[in-house]
């Protein structure tokens, strides 16, 4: 009796099916699995982009001149943004050119143009206070919450002044240098730590915000030196190729990694917290006597 064609190996499809399906259920139930799927849910990237939007339309006006009134240091918006992107001096005169100088925004705005920097710095925090509740599931808070933003901004902007008051200097030694890279992003972990826990109504509890913050504080710092190497030449070459509207293509796509970092870094900490709570309730049994497990 001749064999039947393919009767030996009918069982290799099913098991190489079945180990497909548990990798694919593997991959889906890791970490970077549920981040993926949770960063769809609340549409981190275009979350992102209105984060860079509305800080380039409301936040940065506003840092301007306050930067520019900063009359003990004198040097403008420019300064804090080459500190901040930790751009190399190849790139600051670019940066610099597009900012113009610190004491024509004084000289330029009114009252009435401070008040509408400010009510528009407002609308920031707001944007910011939707993401962090999309992303823990919350309801919308209540319209009398407004206040939080308006202390929130202000409380961001004396932020932004410390971290450009001490900049390390050229010739500092190692130890110098670490030692101020620790201080900011032990600051920006505190900062985020309670803009969090503020922004949010005290509705989350500050242990479950503390990872949010710990990776926020990273993923800036990460993001600063991933600026020294990409976006500094990127500026440059912009700058020659687009004129000022080169810098400000580069601006806006380090704002949008900001907020990518934000957001993205809350939503992670949310499934660490998560992750921890469960680990937690698995041991629960273990831990109890034998009479009561």
């Amino acid at each position: 009796m001749p064999p039947t064609p393919g009767a030996p190996h009918d069982g290799a499809p099913t098991e190489h099916g079945h180990w497909l399906r548990r990798l694919h259920r593997s991959v889906l139930t890791s970490v970077v699995g549920l981040a993926w799927n949770r960063g769809r849910e609340v549409e981190l990237m275009h979350r992102a982009m209105g984060f860079a939007a509305l800080s380039l339309l409301t936040l940065v006006p506003l840092l301007i001149v306050v930067a520019a009134a900063d009359l003990a240091s004198g040097q403008g918006f420019a300064r804090w943004l080459i500190q901040g992107l930790g751009v190399a001096e190849v790139s600051q005169e670019e940066v610099e050119e597009l900012f113009g100088k610190p004491g024509q925004a004084l000289q330029r705005t009114t009252a009435f143009g401070l008040a509408a920097l400010a009510a528009f710095g407002v609308t920031f925090g707001s944007a910011v206070q939707t993401g962090y509740e999309r992303i823990w599931d919350i309801p919308t808070a209540r319209w009398h919450t407004m206040w939080r933003h308006v202390v929130w901004l202000a409380v961001l902007v004396v932020a932004l002044l410390l971290f450009v008051t001490a900049p390390v200097p050229a010739q500092s030694s190692t130890a110098t240098t670490v030692l101020v890279a620790v201080g900011d992003v032990a600051g920006t972990f505190f900062f985020f730590w309670w803009s969090q826990r503020f922004l949010l109504c005290g509705r989350i509890r500050w242990r479950a915000l503390a990872p949010g913050a710990v990776c926020t504080a990273l993923g800036l710092f990460g993001l600063r030196i991933f600026s020294q190497f990409v976006f500094s030449p990127l500026i440059v070459s912009n700058a020659f190729t687009y004129g000022p509207f080169g810098t400000v293509l580069v601006l806006q796509s380090w704002l949008v990694g900001v907020g990518f970092v934000v957001y993205g870094a809350a939503l992670v900490g949310r499934l660490i917290h998560e992750h921890l709570v469960r680990r937690h309730i698995d041991r629960l049994p273990a831990e109890l006597p034998d009479d009561l497990a």
